[in-house]
């Protein structure tokens, strides 16, 4: 048996034969010859001269292969009480009508179609619709605003939109539609087209010259087949924030996705042909993209799609009863839903109701794991917890445990050892590589294995600037962190200006950009501040103009409203502090971290550049009459 030792060795030293090898176990139209080459960017491609298409790969392969009656989709919507199975072949027959839909409005090979919709399978029957023509989709996160959407759709300028009637939250309906109209009214690229797929908890009114209806649509369309594309063209955009406030757009080609996702299921989650693997994810984030819809599908997995939330759908025990009623082998989530499930239930009593012998592994990225939460969850399932690390501009992991290969042992806040084909080094403020237990800056030596990123949308001195400048030969993470005597690594937070609340990742500088356009903010900072459940919230700290005289109660509530409207829920901002002053450096610079500090109630020092020496202590003074800093340590 292959130890992870030799593999990780074979993917440094021999990176081509590596993943030709893996290449190889995926069905291309012409398969690739060239494996890793540059494109006129002189960024490392893979596969460039193999033809392939990622539906293909993902359904009709499966189907042909003989897994036509094997569920492709287990569907579960506690929020409506709906549930459904898809086999890999009525998946399939949907998927190649839905494609011909898109065809019929003009959609083709390189076209952008944008993607709003909740977690029901419609959703993944347009993402791989969209697949399938050569199209390349952007999914948005349902729980976005106007705004926000508005922002994609003039950079992916889809000629076609995919939406629904609506979403559900726990016991709360959202129109979707009305954010939809507004997001088309804000945004300068206008779409042909919006298909809408009415849900029968609300029906939208249509707009008669724009609008069109999912069902009557697919009534009068023909299956299409697939169009083989390049190796090398786009599958997707997904958008990432950035600390300018402008979203990134991350750019995921066919054919070293789908051979990263195919690799990645088996040697990291050891999930097989015909086991069952559940990411509590949504499709509208990079997991959902990877590990609910791809990754499964090519490899003949059965995926969950689940509409409902770790708490209250209807109660804690939700996560259990789906992963006994489904036969989960894999179960992936971010750490922030087993602190709710732990929040609601500590004892678990609910988990005794059901049977979890079917449950093999549990995995969890997207944030730090807490060891608490790591304790907890490995003692009450007497299974491995797995604590993996990576990004959506990766698409996969980054550094796992790799249980189809050699399963190695756990330690509490790593995300044990670097993937195959990612040459993680920890680089000092020069790009000099550190000792053992040295913490710096989370890099990876080029090139990037597959599946990784090789630009941003329409901005390649972007994607430049925000990864590979910073040290000539690498892809900087913008984490920091360390490795131990025996190569574990260790994640400890970001070093860019970006939080991670509940496994997503907003920009504070776009919330700022949110709260400096009211009318009564002179100034502003927004920082992220340790929160038991989320990870991390953001907490606003605002100047008032000379003259203003609003309570601090009312700012509250407009500034929350304000990113409500302009962010979403999602951002979960719902605390805005007075103060007098900011701590800037001389230069100008808001010190954030040193604000951080202040809230999580950490030790401090006050930096020679500051240019005002007496704003931490009067910020700390704010923060702890709230319930921060030093007195929330305390409690």
């Amino acid at each position: 048996m292959t130890t992870y030792e030799q593999e990780y060795a074979c993917s440094i030293d021999q990176p081509e034969t590596f993943w030709a090898k893996q290449a190889s176990e995926l069905d291309w139209f012409k398969s690739p010859e060239t494996i890793l080459s540059q494109d006129e960017n002189g960024m490392d491609r893979w596969f460039a001269d193999g033809e392939m298409n990622t539906c293909h790969m993902a359904l009709d392969v499966q189907v042909a292969n003989g897994r036509g009656q094997q569920v492709a989709i287990y569907y579960d919507s506690p929020v409506t009480g709906v549930k459904k199975q898809l086999t890999y072949e009525a998946l399939l027959k949907q998927v190649a009508t839905f494609a011909g839909v898109l065809q019929q409005q003009g959609v083709g090979k390189g076209d952008r179609v944008l993607i709003y919709m909740p977690m029901i399978p419609e959703a993944v029957v347009a993402m791989l619709a969209s697949a399938r023509l050569g199209a390349i989709h952007s999914v948005v996160f349902g729980g976005f605003a106007a705004h926000e959407l508005a922002v994609r759709i003039d950079d992916a300028q889809p000629k076609v939109v995919v939406s629904a009637s609506c979403g559900i939250e726990i016991d709360r309906v959202i129109p979707y539609k009305p954010l939809l109209d507004d997001a088309v009214s804000i945004a300068e690229h206008q779409p042909s087209s919006c298909i809408i797929y009415q849900r029968e908890q609300l029906k939208a009114e249509l707009l008669p010259e724009r609008d069109l209806d999912w069902e009557k649509l697919v009534a009068k369309a023909q299956a299409v087949p697939c169009t083989p594309v390049k190796s090398t063209d786009p599958l997707y955009i997904l958008y990432t924030s950035g600390t300018t406030g402008k979203p990134k757009g991350v750019v995921r080609d066919n054919g070293g996705h789908a051979v990263a996702m195919k690799y990645s299921m088996k040697a990291l989650y050891d999930m097989n042909p015909g086991d069952v693997f559940w990411a509590a994810s949504d499709v509208g984030w990079v997991v959902g993209h990877s590990y609910i819809v791809y990754a499964p599908l090519l490899s003949g997995v059965s995926t969950v799609l689940y509409e409902g939330k770790p708490v209250n759908t209807p109660d804690a025990g939700a996560f259990w009863r789906v992963a006994s009623e489904y036969g989960v082998k894999g179960l992936f989530s971010a750490p922030t839903a087993f602190r709710a499930i732990r929040k609601a239930d500590p004892d678990a009593e609910l988990l005794k109701q059901y049977d979890l012998s079917c449950l093999k592994t549990v995995f969890m990225a997207g944030e730090r794991l807490d060891p608490p939460t790591y304790e907890w969850v490995k003692n009450l399932l007497s299974v491995p917890v797995i604590d993996h690390w990576w990004q959506t501009e990766t698409g996969w992991a980054i550094c796992g445990n790799f249980m189809g290969i050699d399963p190695k042992l756990c330690k509490a806040g790593s995300s044990t050892l670097p993937s195959p084909g990612f040459n993680v080094q920890i680089l000092d403020e020069a790009g000099l590589p550190m000792g053992p237990n040295e913490q710096g800056s989370v890099a990876i030596k080029r090139p990037l294995p597959p599946g990784c990123l090789p630009t941003v949308w329409g901005d390649f001195q972007r994607f430049k600037s925000s990864y590979l400048s910073t040290f000539e030969g690498y892809y900087v993470s913008g984490d920091g962190g360390y490795r131990d005597d025996e190569g574990y690594v260790f994640i400890m937070g970001r070093t860019d200006d970006v939080i991670n609340v509940a496994g997503h990742r907003l920009s504070t500088g776009e919330m700022e950009e949110v709260l400096a356009g009211h009318p009564a903010v002179a100034e502003c900072a927004v920082i992220g501040v340790a929160d038991e459940l989320k990870g991390q919230l953001p907490v606003g700290l605002v100047i008032l103009k000379d003259g203003q005289t609003m309570s601090e109660e009312e700012l509250q509530a407009e500034l929350v409203a304000r990113v409500r409207q302009n962010i979403g829920a999602v951002a979960s901002f719902k605390k805005a502090f007075i103060v007098e002053r900011l701590p800037k450096t001389r230069s100008g610079k808001i010190l954030r971290k040193l604000l951080r500090q202040i809230a999580d109630g950490e030790e401090y020092s006050i930096p020679s550049t500051i240019d005002d020496p007496a704003s931490p202590p009067e910020i700390a003074g704010v923060l702890s009459s709230h319930g921060y800093g030093t007195d929330r340590a305390a409690k």
